[in-house]
């Protein structure tokens, strides 16, 4: 039993809540927080499925060998719904349910990133190259699941479309600043040299989870003053076969299995265009990684600017189920389109416009399926199920990108992005039968 509190650390308390520096009682630090974390979570993705990959592309390695390397640094994504059951089930509760493992998860994602630049001769070492960065990628989710667990406890629901459309696009911008940055350090100082400066960028930002509580009166640190917040005890799961069989209650329900479709085929579809895009343009078009980070990193800052002001809102004014409907639809114009003007593809402008649409429906498309995840989760085993969502969607990018190499030794590049548009039109059908109202309705009664 904690002792009585002295003065001076009664002042302390009160002086952070008098600031309003607690995430369940102002939004506007919710907005700042999430999005500083997502940011956080862009880096380690930037680095090791863009700027990377992009390298060893220059560099003359096989599309197997890239995809390969893609696929083996998005398996921790995948494997996320082992990880958020142990996060519901323990933690240190005087400090809230999701913010001790947000740091533990920070504080490894640095002393991984930094590691990655002791792997010698990485271009002709792919095995430790993986190994380090599965590691990089394993904290980087790590950080993910209690980060969306811990928005899932302090966001209230008419804000969850808003938050996602900040996180995301605070993820993107991220993504896409490491991978530019990261693409002139390494051709400009080495590999070695140039990946563990980014770890300096993450070290920064643990600072965030740090500084705040969950809720009123809780603990900064596991040595400092405070206690378990009434809240946070009565959600706390006690128990693993509850967590299990209140999981599947939720999740055998329609909603959810057809979230799960939509979530698997968004994440093979965006990591199937885009692993073929950077070995289509840097090794049949003949750009090279700087002028390809360059592109794609306009593009995702753009997309993720525009992601965090409208994407949350167009889920508001005009609902998950119909934005769905318009993305996926253009989605497959624009596959069609590539696919058939293949004379075209000189034109480095078309191809520029093509990158920058794609990315920005992927935006548009991940804030709109975040949004619509988050809306379906039972708050008991929240964080396990939209973990389980997010697994489901990293699953279907691994394959995406592994999947790569295989069909690129049997088709052509045009035929590869037709065939892609085939699937595109079986999930919007998927999407018309979603019913969020009634999904609701059915966990009120749980």
């Amino acid at each position: 039993m904690n002792s009585e509190p002295n003065t001076a650390e009664v002042k302390d308390i009160e002086t952070f809540e008098k600031n309003n520096l607690i995430l369940s009682e102002n939004p506007v630090l919710r907005y700042l927080t999430f999005s500083v974390l997502y940011f956080a979570q862009g880096i380690p993705q930037g680095i090791t499925l863009a700027a990377i990959p992009a390298w060893m592309a220059m560099n003359h390695k096989t599309p197997a060998e890239i995809g390969s390397f893609i696929a083996v640094m998005g398996i921790p994504w995948s494997i996320k719904i082992l990880i958020a059951p142990i996060m519901d089930r323990y933690t240190i509760l005087s400090m809230g349910r999701k913010r001790p493992w947000v740091i533990f998860g920070q504080l490894g994602l640095i002393i991984s990133f930094y590691a990655i630049g002791f792997v010698p001769d990485p271009l002709n070492n792919l095995k430790w190259l993986m190994i380090v960065g599965f590691f990089i990628n394993f904290f980087g989710a790590f950080q993910d699941v209690a980060t969306d667990g811990m928005a899932i406890d302090v966001v209230p629901i008419n804000e969850q479309a808003r938050t996602n459309g900040l996180m995301w696009g605070s993820v993107t911008i991220g993504y896409s600043l490491s991978m530019l940055v990261g693409t002139v350090l390494i051709n400009t100082l080495g590999f070695s040299s140039a990946i563990p400066f980014l770890a300096v960028a993450v070290g920064f930002i643990i600072l965030a989870p740090i500084m705040f509580r969950e809720r009123s009166g809780e603990k900064i640190m596991p040595w400092t003053k405070g206690e378990i917040s009434e809240n946070s005890k009565n959600e706390q799961s006690k128990s693993w076969v509850a967590i299990l069989k209140d999981l599947l209650k939720v999740v055998i329900l329609p909603a959810s299995l057809l979230i799960i479709i939509t979530c698997f085929y968004k994440g093979f579809l965006n990591n199937l265009v885009y692993t073929s895009f950077t070995i289509f343009t840097i090794q049949d078009l003949g750009w090279t990684n700087t002028s390809f980070s360059q592109i794609a990193s306009i593009s995702d800052v753009v997309a993720g600017i525009l992601g965090m002001f409208a994407g949350g809102y167009l889920v508001d004014r005009f609902g998950e189920k119909r934005m769905l409907t318009i993305y996926f639809s253009v989605f497959t114009l624009l596959l069609l389109s590539i696919g058939f003007f293949e004379n075209y593809w000189a034109n480095d402008t078309l191809i520029f416009i093509f990158y920058s649409l794609y990315t920005l429906l992927a935006t548009f498309i991940t804030i709109s399926i975040l949004a619509g995840a988050m809306k379906l989760c039972w708050k008991t085993v929240a964080a396990t199920q939209f973990t389980l969502y997010m697994a489901i969607n990293n699953m279907g990018q691994s394959i995406g990108a592994g999947i790569v190499g295989p069909l690129k030794e049997h088709i052509s590049w045009a035929t590869l992005f037709l065939l892609m548009a085939i699937p595109t039109l079986l999930i919007i059908v998927i999407i018309q039968f979603l019913n969020f109202s009634k999904h609701l309705k059915t966990i009120e009664k749980f």
